[in-house]
Formats: C-alpha cells, sequence, structure tokens
C-alpha cells in the first residue's frame, strides 16, 4: 500500500511539472497602424509604437570613446553582483561592447553574446581572438527567439536594445524561458520621463510602460538603479 501511495503522489506530481512546463503567458497581441513617426515602425506593443533597429554599420557609434561617460559600462556591470560562475546572456549585443567586461566577471561561467545581425557577431569573434577571450560564445538569434536553451542562464542584459525588438512578447519569452529560477533581465533603458536626454522618444522608454511590459510574464521587479546619467537600470527576477 505504501508503494502504491508513492507512485500515486510521483504521477500527481509529474502532472504538476508537465503542467507548469506547459504554461505560458497571454499574448497581449499587436496594432499595426496605417501610419508610423519617422523612427518607429508603424507597430504598436501595449500602447506602445516599436523602434527601428540600429544596423550593423552604425557599431562605430556603439565603441564611442563618449560612452564611458554617458552610459558608465564598468560601473553597470559591477551592479550586475554576478558570481565567477554565472551563464550571463547579452541580448542585443552588437559589437560586444557589454560581452567583453561581463566575461572578465565570470572567469568559470560564460557569456552568451546574442544578435540578430552576423555582421555583429563576426565583429564580436574577431575580438575574441584579439584578446584570447575564451567564454564568450556567439548565438545567432532571430528577430522573434533569442535561441537560448530552457534553464541555460543566470542572467540577461539588454542594454538600448528592448525598444527595438520587433517581437517583443516573443523575445522576453524566450529570455524567460531560458532563465534558471531565481534569474535575473537586466534592462538598460534611457529615461522616457525626462524630456532632457537628448535621445529620440521612441528610443526612451518610460519605468512605468517597461514594467507593464515586464507583468506580463509575472517577472518581479527587483529594483531600478538610476545611477546613470540618462539610463534606467531595471532589475527583474524570474521567480524561484
Amino acid at each position: 500500500m505504501k508503494f502504491n501511495l508513492t507512485l500515486i503522489n510521483l504521477i500527481a506530481l509529474s502532472s504538476i511539472f508537465l503542467n507548469m512546463s506547459a504554461f505560458s503567458a497571454d499574448h497581449p497581441g499587436y496594432i499595426e497602424a496605417p501610419e508610423r513617426r519617422t523612427t518607429g515602425i508603424g507597430k504598436f506593443y501595449m500602447g506602445r509604437e516599436i523602434s527601428f533597429v540600429m544596423g550593423h554599420r552604425a557599431a562605430g557609434w556603439l565603441n564611442r570613446p563618449e560612452r564611458i561617460q554617458e552610459e558608465m559600462p564598468d560601473d553597470v556591470v559591477e551592479n550586475m553582483s554576478l558570481e565567477p560562475n554565472h551563464v550571463v546572456a547579452d541580448i542585443g549585443a552588437g559589437s560586444g561592447y557589454f560581452s567583453f567586461r561581463i566575461a572578465s566577471r565570470v572567469p568559470s561561467g560564460k557569456v552568451f553574446a546574442v544578435d540578430i545581425q552576423p555582421e555583429m557577431l563576426q565583429l564580436i569573434e574577431g575580438q575574441k581572438r584579439e584578446l584570447n577571450v575564451d567564454n564568450i560564445e556567439s548565438v545567432l538569434g532571430t528577430i522573434d527567439d533569442p535561441n537560448l536553451e530552457p534553464g541555460s542562464i543566470d542572467a540577461a542584459i539588454m542594454v538600448d536594445a528592448y525598444h527595438e525588438f520587433s517581437h517583443p512578447f516573443e523575445m522576453i519569452d524566450g529570455i524567460y524561458n531560458a532563465l534558471r529560477p531565481g534569474g535575473r533581465i537586466f534592462l538598460l533603458e534611457y529615461r522616457g520621463e525626462d524630456a532632457s536626454v537628448p535621445i529620440r522618444p521612441l528610443h526612451k522608454m518610460t519605468q512605468e510602460q517597461v514594467r507593464k511590459e515586464m507583468s506580463v510574464f509575472g517577472l518581479e521587479w527587483t529594483e531600478t538603479l538610476d545611477f546613470l546619467p540618462w539610463q534606467h537600470m531595471m532589475v527583474f527576477t524570474k521567480p524561484s
């Protein structure tokens, strides 16, 4: 009888876990507008028009010297509080501006440098060879899939990238599934509430809008760090 009860309990638990793995967030839907703004794609998500993507030809701008003062990348990575063995996904990695900084903080871990542009990943691969860095793995994503294995990362970071995702729901869904329980998302965006930030409106986001979009997945807003001159650094955690 004891064996039968144990077997029944195992079957019940298996059913619960299967149902949990099958759970998915409700898609709020997209709205296609007949007209678009100059820097928008005419597609709206939860009241926000999505902006154009910065192409690989602008890689030089990503590595501009002024970025050290404007975005304080080393301070950003410091505030991620990473462990040496953490696995981190840099989503929209571009030329690897943050990937290489993160890689030095996770010497026994790994950085997945995710981008949808092969040209950007080629730049990263060239730097890896030049700097002899072996804990960065280039990942070619798509517009609706970061191409990460489920439960494979401890953290994900998106720097000035999320507002350009043409499929934000699908991308966050993929990142959410890739996060381990308790994993964190670090989302940096230019402050949409601040008109003095010299960035085009569609390339900025308010904290309220970001929190609304992340709440679709049950991601818990942990904190917002506002030590940066122009950006919010927002932290969301996947429930344990």
